[in-house]
């Protein structure tokens, strides 16, 4: 087939072009091909993972609605896995605060602790204040007032009035009047009149008082 002088020109531009970059063009190609069969991978594979700790989730809640020592077994064999193997789920996460519960329920303060103290080295920025609160809250109850205390700093904005009265209360408990009336007459500020817990707090501060 015979080309005009302007076709044959441009014929041979291009091939002088893809002679100086087709190869680059092949690789950028390959790469790009590359990358979004892995972004499919690690879609395929965040789905499969959230999939199978679901599973043991589910498991998680049905032990704890159970009865029996047979039960905190299946709550220990169900975070177990999820925390060795889901650790990066928000399954994990919410399962590790169920299990605190379930646990405490049952007694079982060391074991609750643990899962709490997981949460709280996690990476699950959103339940870390949570779970610092639940776990001051067990440390409270087992007496060790410093290491609840060390749980409640620097809250976020939305657990500020939660955590000043969590001090008022171990504070409280270790005889520091003054400083649980502080810290109590803060929470009642911070959480506001229609929080349905600046009555309860109330009520400490009147029992301080007497």
């Amino acid at each position: 087939m015979a080309y005009d002088l302007d076709e044959q020109e441009q014929l041979d531009q291009l091939k002088a072009w893809w002679n100086k970059y087709g190869t680059l063009v092949v690789t950028l190609l390959v790469i790009a091909t590359a990358v979004a069969g892995s972004w499919r991978g690690w879609q395929w594979y965040e789905g499969n993972q959230a999939v199978q700790a679901r599973g043991y989730f589910e498991a998680l809640e049905e032990a704890g609605r159970q009865k029996g020592d047979e039960s905190v077994a299946r709550i220990n064999a169900a975070m177990q896995t999820l925390r060795a193997d889901y650790a990066g789920t928000d399954y994990a996460a919410r399962g590790a605060l169920v299990a605190a519960s379930s646990l405490a329920e049952r007694n079982d303060l060391v074991a609750a602790r643990s899962q709490l103290e997981w949460l709280v080295k996690s990476k699950h920025a959103a339940l870390v204040p949570v779970a610092k609160l639940r776990l001051a809250g067990l440390l409270f109850e087992q007496k060790e007032f410093d290491a609840a205390m060390a749980q409640l700093t620097d809250p976020a904005a939305s657990f500020a009035g939660l955590y000043a009265d969590r001090r008022g209360d171990i504070l409280a408990a270790q005889g520091k009047s003054a400083e649980a009336r502080s810290a109590w007459n803060q929470a009642i500020e911070l959480l506001g009149a229609i929080n349905p817990l600046t009555p309860i707090v109330k009520l400490k501060l009147d029992a301080l008082g007497a």
